[in-house]
């Protein structure tokens, strides 16, 4: 068993990251204005899309994450990737065909053309503070393996706000160069290098354990760890069959349908069809890749014999690290290095679409196709580059598996950005002020479920009722959310008239 990094993996990482960036920077060379830069000048193949909507979904937290639930629990998150693919199924044949009816950039412009622009900037907002949570917490788990190797040639203090500077200098200069185009291709590479080296992991695992799979799959079924389903009813499990279809349906339809950083993606096809089948073909994928890294996670439990680690997104990478030979542990922590920028730079270049589109364009009523608003977008992805560096230095190691914690934040405000654009939908009667309202309201009653546990020392009048709130698991939140600001917003257009009814009256 190896215990350094050595001098070929550093060679390895680092003529990865160096062609990474460069391959970026020379992808994004014919940009001419903000539309090549968001959206790619919607020329990209479907398939290169369902890659990189794979690559963003999960990417580095799949690597580091996703075989920690499993060395801690059992294959029962497999439940909530189904209904990922159900949730996509749904936006597929109802919000996809409206973003495709008009020249869109952000998926809140569609708010725009039903409601008005105050619930576009207003849905913009709430999409750039939890995208920058989000993904602050990506930066510091991908930081996690990169400071597993520099760990013994840094002082303890330094290790992990050095890996994190080190992973963010490098995605903002592949960021601010490269645009939609660069981060697409850039996915596919990148997506194929991480499932390749998953597949390495389960080589080097059964060679590892005396048996191979078969004595891991007995191991880890006699001690329970093979369970799929759990037919559970409760709310306070995260992984049950309810859970999962319910909460994971609800939780894909928010990102994959309000999210700006998927939505981006998806209007990079050329047309309709195209998207639905990256979207549709990314569910199937991830459910894939989950079994892929949920299988490792076992593997591990047993290679490890149930050793307890300080954290569950450091089981992986000390395998990466210690097991895997030279050459490919390198190309292996570069995968996991690599697939963490392009799930950064798409998000910094999501955040600036949205800051550029929805809060710039329509304040100082500019030009989109101009190159003033080219500058802009570059500006504008800079600064949110280093208000994510920032905030991910703000994270500390703790017990949780980072991936359900950035799960746990997107659902905190995913239901209040899904409702609306069921109001629009379903509800003609619902105006603007309404569908505020209701936002405004779903994100009252979610912070109240969230920091529940929070709150029970300061309201002890109503312990009983903030610990039943701080019970409920993560994948209902969306669920919670988005009923709460449909049922809100739905009552409150009951209180005026019809919005065509006042048109006649006018007249």
């Amino acid at each position: 068993m190896r215990s350094s990094f050595t001098a070929l993996d550093a060679l390895v990482l680092a003529v990865y990251l160096a062609g990474t960036t460069a391959l970026g920077m020379w992808l994004g060379r014919h940009q001419r204005n903000a539309r090549d830069y968001f959206v790619a000048g919607q020329r990209v193949p479907w398939w290169a899309i369902l890659f990189s909507v794979v690559a963003t979904e999960t990417s580095a937290l799949t690597f580091i994450s996703i075989p920690g639930v499993a060395y801690i629990g059992n294959f029962t998150f497999l439940q909530v990737a189904t209904g990922y693919l159900l949730g996509r199924i749904v936006v597929a044949f109802t919000l996809l065909p409206r973003y495709y009816e008009g020249e869109l950039v952000t998926a809140y412009a569609l708010l725009e053309r039903r409601f008005g622009v105050a619930t576009r900037r207003f849905a913009s907002i709430v999409f750039m503070l939890t995208r920058a949570f989000a993904d602050s917490v990506r930066i510091f788990a991908t930081a996690i393996p990169i400071a597993i190797i520099i760990g013994p040639i840094l002082p303890a203090a330094a290790v992990q706000p050095t890996a994190i500077l080190l992973l963010g200098i490098l995605t903002l200069i592949y960021t601010f160069y490269g645009g939609m185009r660069a981060v697409i291709w850039t996915d596919v590479v990148q997506t194929l290098v991480y499932v390749g080296g998953g597949v390495a992991a389960v080589v080097l695992l059964s060679q590892g354990v005396p048996g191979g799979w078969g004595e891991i799959f007995t191991r880890a079924g006699d001690a329970d760890k093979l369970r799929l389903f759990d037919f559970y009813l409760g709310f306070d499990r995260p992984h049950t069959l309810l859970a999962g279809l319910l909460g994971g349906a609800f939780l894909s339809m928010a990102s994959h349908g309000a999210d700006q950083i998927i939505v981006q993606r998806l209007l990079a096809a050329s047309r309709l069809g195209d998207a639905r089948r990256a979207l549709i073909g990314s569910g199937i994928a991830v459910i894939a890749q989950f079994a892929l890294f949920l299988t490792i996670g076992i593997g591990l439990w047993v290679f490890y014999i149930g050793r307890e680690f300080a954290t569950p997104d450091a089981i992986f990478p000390t395998f990466v690290v210690e097991v895997m030979p030279p050459g490919l542990t390198g190309l292996i922590v570069a995968a996991i290095v690599a697939a963490a920028m392009s799930t950064l730079s798409s998000s910094i270049n999501s955040l600036a679409a949205a800051a550029t589109h929805d809060i710039w364009l329509p304040l100082t009523r500019g030009d989109a196709a101009s190159p003033q608003t080219f500058r802009i977008a570059r500006r504008l992805s800079l600064a949110w580059g280093v208000v994510l560096l920032a905030a991910s230095l703000l994270y500390r190691e703790q017990g949780t598996p980072v991936v359900i914690l950035a799960l746990s934040i997107a659902s905190f405000t995913y239901g209040a950005m899904l409702g609306p654009f069921f109001l629009g939908i379903l509800w003609r009667r619902a105006v603007q002020r309404d569908v505020l309202t209701g936002m405004v309201t779903g994100l009252i009653v979610m912070s109240l479920v969230v920091f529940a546990r929070n709150l029970r020392p300061l309201a002890p009048a109503f312990d009983a009722q903030l610990a039943v709130l701080g019970s409920i698991a993560w994948p209902w939140y969306v669920l919670i959310g988005t009923t709460v600001t449909v049922v809100v917003g739905l009552l409150s257009s009951l209180t005026h008239g019809a919005p065509q009814a006042r048109e006649e009256s006018r007249q």
